[in-house]
């Protein structure tokens, strides 16, 4: 099976980091193609850059649908294009946090999410709104830095400022795992989870595995009703190759 893992953002360090998690969990006879877009924002952190991000995500979901690829994996915490994506292709297509919430939904009747900036708590939000999940989120909880600053900070002191706001979450609210908001910790969920005796689960892994056990039982997009491949169109200016 060939799974596309595409980070929405053109940070080739991030995506290095995003594809060694999928590897990590991913079946040994399992394909990992980690990618990212050429042009668009080097992070995500608001609604202006998800707009942007998304249409790269749709030319990377063009390749490799045209390659071949079984399932694609949307690793912003933002899921930017899923939708269209899906429209796009056969295979399954999920998103990073629609699938961490589904799964943390499955081993806690109450979770928090720990993500990045402040100003992104809302967007967290609206996709618990969208994926019905927001009766089984405590909270979500920021540690204020900046997507690109992830790696700068150092794993140590990440995992530090994670883990306190894991324990609130935990103490405060009775919350029974713990969901990390970025693609960019995908590689933290082992050491926040014997930091603070939570299951941590990262949306990377997550989505990888549930793409595994779709392709096997043989399940892809409906292409009835919205999620039917797209009109055919033309598409003007730099948009034009959509056209069909």
């Amino acid at each position: 099976m060939k799974i596309q893992v595409i980070n929405p953002n053109t940070s080739r360090s991030m995506t290095a980091s995003i594809g060694r998690a999928a590897m990590a969990v991913a079946r040994p006879e399992t394909e990992i193609i980690a990618c990212c877009p050429q042009d668009g924002p080097a992070s995500i952190e608001g609604h202006f850059d998800e707009a942007i991000a998304a249409v790269g995500v749709l030319e990377e979901v063009r390749k490799g649908v045209a390659a071949g690829v079984d399932a694609h994996v949307i690793a912003c915490f933002g899921d930017p294009g899923l939708l269209a994506a899906r429209e796009l292709a056969r295979g399954p297509v999920i998103g990073i946090a629609e699938a961490a919430f589904h799964v943390a939904s499955l081993i806690c009747t109450r979770f928090a999410v720990v993500t990045t900036l402040t100003r992104t708590r809302i967007i967290a939000e609206h996709l618990l709104r969208n994926y019905g999940m927001t009766e089984h989120c405590t909270s979500v909880r920021c540690v204020d830095i900046a997507v690109l600053e992830l790696e700068a900070l150092g794993e140590d002191l990440l995992v530090e400022r994670i883990a306190e706001q894991a324990l609130l979450a935990r103490d405060q609210e009775g919350a029974g795992a713990i969901v990390l908001g970025c693609g960019g910790m995908a590689d933290l969920p082992a050491r926040v989870s014997e930091r603070v005796g939570l299951p941590v689960i990262d949306g990377v892994a997550a989505a990888v595995k549930l793409a595994e056990v779709l392709g096997e039982l043989g399940l892809g997009t409906s292409k009835h009703g919205d999620l039917a491949y797209p009109l055919a169109k033309g598409f003007a200016g730099r948009f034009g190759h959509f056209g069909m």
